[in-house]
């Protein structure tokens, strides 16, 4: 890892987001690594990682990566008897069909684009440090619970969402939040492509667990690459709590990003995979928040949330939300801001135009007015069809560009 100089730091300030150039990743992850070391962030970090090892222990049977394999989040933390009890119908078949036609134009990549997918985990893989690798295995790991997203919302906020979480107090939020995920199962078979570890060169290293189970023993996954299921699942996870909780958004839509870029430090996905677990993410959760039945379950999930996690802090929420300096709340600064940017294409090749307006897909606008409420639908529509730089990879199909989305300056600018 190299270091981050006093310049690019303030490259990052100066610059405005859209604009900002895409430094290597490991310098922009090298900026979060550095601001984590305050006592403040690295005691959030600390209890995030005692809190589900501890949780995951009680839970796996055995307590080995194939026992936290099938572990499930359950009660106390969240309250599926209230979620059972709604009868809502999350359609999941009808979604992941509808996953794969947006996905679609994966088959068609050329192979340059592939290769340089290939390149780039193999970079990601190879430079990361080994600070980097054990919160790869810990989001890998902590799947099925939400204690990962409590790093992105600040030291403060951050201990109240573990303080309420652990007491059951979002029940409802994790139970909908959860319920809400799309397996990528039918994907990965119908797109049929093998992960990075498995080809027959084997380009990446993987990563042993030292932080979890602790048996040194290498994190591997099954089934196809194409697209990240665990990408799926953190971009759902980010921007659903993200909705729930719009004074964090830009640093959970952030963090998002850092759970997609943990797959492939762990070797065991390249960045497409991680941009297509982006893309079907953001079409599942803007699909459901535009169902009116879904949206009476999501606002009363979002306001027990909201009302335990205000009583948790002890003072409004808004204070509690508030911003700490970048030293102790990393993913809500402008270089986790520039990372994000970075992600949405990973500097891959580009198949079209980074400046020409972006087709913005149906629902879209409702997801960014979740994330921005003061934003209305118009508005919302024309901030999302800004470019933003951000180029087309060739995934989308051209009426509704998924891939190109970019919520977090849409939503920062505001």
């Amino acid at each position: 890892m190299r270091a981050v100089t006093a310049s690019f730091i303030c490259g990052l300030l100066l610059t405005p987001l859209a604009q900002a150039a895409s430094p290597q990743p490991e310098a922009l992850l090298n900026s979060l690594e550095q601001a984590g070391k305050s006592p403040a962030f690295a005691k959030l970090e600390q209890r995030q990682r005692e809190l589900l090892v501890q949780r995951l222990r009680q839970a796996a049977q055995p307590f080995d990566q194939n026992g936290i394999e099938h572990v499930r989040q359950g009660a106390p933390l969240a309250d599926e008897a209230w979620l059972t009890a709604q009868g809502y119908d999350f359609a999941k078949e009808k979604l992941q069909q509808d996953d794969i036609q947006v996905l679609e134009g994966f088959r068609k990549l050329p192979a340059s684009l592939l290769a340089a997918s290939t390149a780039t985990v193999v970079q990601i893989n190879h430079s990361a440090s080994p600070a980097l690798q054990n919160r790869a295995v810990l989001d890998a790991d902590g799947i099925a619970f939400l204690y990962y997203t409590a790093d992105a919302l600040g030291p403060r906020l951050g201990q109240a969402f573990l303080d309420a979480y652990e007491r059951g107090e979002l029940g409802k939020a994790a139970a909908l939040i959860k319920a809400s995920e799309v397996s990528t199962g039918p994907a990965k078979k119908y797109f049929d492509y093998p992960r990075p570890f498995l080809r027959p060169e084997k380009p990446v290293t993987l990563v042993p667990d030292r932080v979890v189970v602790g048996d040194g023993k290498p994190y591997v996954a099954s089934a196809g690459a194409f697209p990240s299921g665990h990408s799926t699942v953190g971009y759902t996870d980010t921007l659903l709590l993200a909705a729930m909780l719009p004074e964090r958004a830009p640093a959970l839509i952030a963090r998002g990003a850092g759970y997609g870029y943990s797959r492939q430090v762990l070797g065991v996905h390249y960045p497409l995979d991680v941009i297509g677990g982006r893309m079907i993410a953001q079409y599942n959760v803007a699909h459901y928040l535009a169902d009116p039945a879904y949206r009476r379950l999501f606002d009363e999930a979002r306001e027990q949330l909201r009302s335990a996690l205000t009583k948790a802090c002890g003072v409004a929420l808004a204070q509690c939300a508030a911003g700490a300096p970048a030293d102790q709340d990393p993913w809500n600064s402008r270089a986790a801001f520039a990372f994000n940017h970075y992600t949405l294409t990973y500097g891959l090749p580009a198949a079209g135009s980074a400046t020409q307006p972006v087709q913005v897909p149906e629902n879209a606008p409702v997801l960014t007015q979740s994330l921005a409420p003061a934003l209305n639908a118009t508005n919302a529509q024309k901030r999302l069809a800004k470019p933003y730089g951000v180029a087309e990879l060739g995934l989308d199909p051209a009426h509704a560009q998924w891939q190109r989305l970019d919520l977090l300056d849409a939503i920062h600018q505001h």
